[in-house]
């Protein structure tokens, strides 16, 4: 499957919202990211060539870093840095709270938008911007080095 066949089985009330979040994170994240479709969500993940050890869960897939699907009571959006890094977690709760006019549905990575219409684009495109493809690889093996102890 690809990222447009994707969006094309959508709904129609969530086409237009899940293409807007593919387009702001195609303009926004650092060069790096490889744009694919990972466990049946739309993701943008550190592709074989860059990091060839893959994700360790499943070392088939590249490394995930952000990922999004149209869920049924939600639009899903998983940015993995969020759950592997306190400060930048607790500066996106700041801003949301800050920018957002509904309150925040967050659970370690994942954010839940049930309301389309009021998903925040400006923040989530400051947020794409906030790590690189080696800062990621970085923060990702300091984990996976940390839990071989």
């Amino acid at each position: 499957m690809t990222v447009e066949t994707y969006l094309d089985q959508l709904p129609d009330d969530r086409k237009e919202p899940m293409t807007q979040l593919v387009e702001l994170f195609r303009q926004h994240l650092p060069a790096g990211f490889k744009e694919c479709i990972s466990y049946g969500m739309i993701s943008f993940a550190v592709p074989h060539e860059r990091y060839p050890a893959g994700y360790h869960c499943n070392p088939a897939e590249p490394l995930p870093f952000l990922s999004m699907a149209s869920q049924k009571n939600n639009i899903s959006l998983y940015h993995m840095g969020l759950y592997m890094d306190g400060p930048l977690c607790s500066w996106f709760q700041e801003e949301y709270a800050k920018r957002a006019t509904t309150k925040l549905d967050m659970g370690k990575s994942c954010i839940r938008f049930k309301k389309p219409a009021l998903i925040p684009y400006d923040l989530l495109a400051e947020l794409a911007q906030k790590i690189t493809v080696d800062e990621w690889i970085m923060r990702y093996e300091a984990v996976l080095n940390r839990n071989k102890k």
